[in-house]
C-alpha cells in the first residue's frame, strides 16, 4: 500500500493550479479585466447583503492564523497562501480600498496599497480554487469569520468577472440552458431506460417487480438526486427503491421528467446560478404538485435545496427531506427492518461537509449503520468537525487538478480512512464517493466506497421477497 503519511507524496508547492485550472474566459482575455472585477462587485454590494457583512469583517482582526490548524490543504502544503484568513484579507483588502470612504482616502496618499492589478486577480483565481470550502475553519475562527463563504464570494465576483473553471461553467449551462436541463447531459428518455434497468435489476435481486412512478401528480414526495447518479451509483438508487417497497410508501412519491437533477453547482461559485437552479427545481415540484423535496444521497445537493428553497423558493417553497432522514423515520417507528448478520466487514463513515458542517445531518446516519453494522469504527475527527474528502467545493469536477485533488486536497482524508483499517467507507454524496474511490486507489488503500444505500441494499428485509441471507449467498455464488 502506497504511503500516506506527512512524508509521501510531494507538496502542492511543485503543483503549480494556475497553469493546470482550465477556466473559461468571457471577453477578450485580460483585456480590462481589472474594471470588470470593480464593477461585478460593486453590482454584488448594490444587489446583495453581502455589504454589511463585509463592513463586520472589516472591523475585526482575521490575521491570527488560527484557522492554519484546521485546514487540511494548508497542513500538506504549508504554503501561507493556503491558509484560509490569508484567502479572506485579500478579498477585503480590495473591498476596503474601492468600497469604502477610509480606503477611499488613504489611496490618497498611497495609491499603491491594496490596488488591484491582474497580478492580484490572477492570484485570486488560483486561491479560491485551492480551497474546498468545507469551512472547518470557520468552527477555529475567534470571531467568527466564515472563510469558506467569503472564498464563495470570491469565486462569485470572478465568475461575474468571466473567470470561471470549464467544468463548472459547461455543468451549468447545461442545466439552465441545454436541452437535457441536467448536468450529466441525461435525456429524460435515457433516465426512463436506467429506470427500466433498475426494475429488471431489483426483481432478479428481491424477486419482486415494480414500476418506479414518473410524474405522478400530488405525491407526498418528488424524488431529486445528483444526476450521475442515475450513470454510476445504480446500487445507491436500488436502495432507496428498496426503502421506499419495504416502508409501504411506493405510492407516496415521483420522479419527474421535466427535471431529475438534484446538482446544483451555484453553491460553489455564483448566486445567480444557485438562485435560478433552485427555482428549476421548485417549479418542478410545483408543476407535479407535490409536497416536499426528497434529495437523494449528494451532500451539496442536499444542503443547496436545505438551505435555499426557503430563500429563493418564494410562494412555491416546500419542506426538503434528506433521504437519510426519511430512512431512519421509517427505521424508527418499524415500517423497515435491517439484517444484522449481513454485514460482517468493519465499516467507517465519512461525513460530507455540506451535510454535516453546519450540523444538520450527522447523527442520523450513524444510527443507521449502527442497527445493523456490528464492526463500525468512526474516522478521527468526524462528526461536524469531520476532514473534507478533498474534492470539496466544485473540485471534484475538474478533472485536471486530480493530482492535487490526491496529493493536497485529500491527502488528510486519505490518512484518516486508512487509519481506520475499514474495509468499508460509507460516503452518502455523489462527490465524496467519487473523489474517495479515486483516493483509495490511488493510495493503494484496501478500502471500499459506497453510499449509504448501497450497504442498506444488502441487508434490508422486504415482505414477499428473497431475504437478505438469500440475497447474500447468491452475490457470492455469483462473485465466485
Amino acid at each position: 500500500m502506497a504511503e500516506t503519511t506527512n512524508s509521501g507524496p510531494a507538496p502542492s508547492a511543485v503543483i503549480d493550479l494556475k497553469s493546470r485550472l482550465p477556466y473559461h474566459i468571457e471577453g477578450n482575455g485580460s483585456e480590462g479585466r481589472v474594471e470588470r472585477f470593480l464593477d461585478a462587485f460593486a453590482a454584488v454590494l448594490e444587489h446583495t447583503d453581502y455589504k454589511p457583512l463585509l463592513d463586520s469583517y472589516c472591523r475585526t482582526t482575521n490575521k491570527c492564523n488560527r484557522c492554519s490548524v484546521t485546514c487540511p490543504v494548508y497542513q500538506v502544503t504549508g504554503d501561507p497562501r493556503d491558509v484560509p484568513c490569508y484567502k479572506t484579507t485579500l478579498l477585503l483588502s480590495i473591498y476596503q480600498r474601492y468600497f469604502t470612504l477610509g480606503g477611499w482616502l488613504n489611496a490618497r496618499f498611497t495609491p499603491n496599497r491594496f490596488e488591484l492589478t491582474e497580478d492580484v486577480i490572477a492570484e485570486m483565481a488560483e486561491v479560491f480554487y485551492r480551497c474546498t470550502a468545507c469551512r472547518r475553519c470557520t468552527q477555529e475562527c475567534p470571531m467568527g469569520m466564515d472563510h469558506g463563504l467569503i472564498t464563495r464570494l470570491g469565486r462569485y465576483i470572478l465568475s461575474l468577472t468571466g473567470i470561471a473553471p470549464k467544468a463548472l461553467q459547461v455543468s451549468v449551462r447545461e442545466q439552465l440552458e441545454g436541452e437535457t436541463h441536467n448536468t450529466s447531459k441525461v435525456p429524460a428518455t435515457a433516465m426512463l431506460h436506467t429506470l427500466e434497468f433498475l426494475q429488471e435489476e431489483f426483481s432478479d435481486q428481491f424477486g419482486i417487480d415494480l414500476d418506479v412512478p414518473v410524474d405522478k401528480k400530488n405525491r407526498d414526495y418528488v424524488f431529486f438526486c445528483a444526476v450521475s447518479d442515475y450513470l454510476m451509483e445504480p446500487d445507491t438508487l436500488l436502495g432507496n427503491l428498496a426503502v421506499l417497497h419495504a416502508a409501504g410508501d411506493w405510492d407516496r412519491w415521483t420522479i419527474g421528467t421535466g427535471n431529475f437533477d438534484g446538482i446544483n453547482y451555484g453553491l460553489f461559485y455564483s448566486d445567480w446560478h444557485l438562485e435560478r437552479i433552485i427555482k428549476q427545481l421548485v417549479g418542478e415540484v410545483d408543476r407535479l404538485g407535490g409536497k416536499n423535496i426528497l434529495i437523494g444521497e449528494c451532500g451539496h445537493a442536499s444542503r443547496s435545496a436545505h438551505d435555499f428553497v426557503p430563500v429563493f423558493g418564494g410562494a412555491q417553497t416546500r419542506p426538503v427531506v434528506s433521504f437519510i432522514e426519511y430512512t431512519l423515520d421509517c427505521l424508527r417507528r418499524g415500517k423497515i427492518k435491517l439484517n444484522p448478520d449481513i454485514i460482517t466487514e468493519k465499516v467507517t463513515y465519512h461525513d460530507p461537509c455540506n451535510m454535516s458542517r453546519g450540523g444538520w445531518i450527522v447523527n442520523q446516519p450513524r444510527e443507521i449503520l449502527k442497527s445493523f453494522v456490528k464492526d463500525y469504527v468512526e474516522m478521527t475527527p468526524h462528526g461536524r468537525n469531520n476532514y473534507c474528502c478533498g474534492g470539496g467545493g466544485g473540485l471534484v469536477s475538474i478533472d485536471e487538478i486530480h493530482d492535487f485533488r490526491m496529493k493536497v486536497g485529500g491527502k488528510t482524508k486519505a490518512d484518516q480512512i486508512a487509519a481506520t483499517g475499514a474495509q468499508i467507507c460509507i460516503a452518502p454524496c455523489a462527490n465524496c464517493k467519487k473523489q474517495l474511490k479515486e483516493l483509495v486507489e490511488f493510495y493503494e488503500i484496501p478500502c471500499e466506497v459506497m453510499g449509504l444505500h448501497d450497504l442498506i441494499l444488502k441487508a434490508i428485509e422486504i415482505p414477499g421477497g428473497k431475504s437478505a441471507e438469500e440475497r447474500k449467498e447468491e452475490a457470492e455464488l455469483y462473485a465466485m
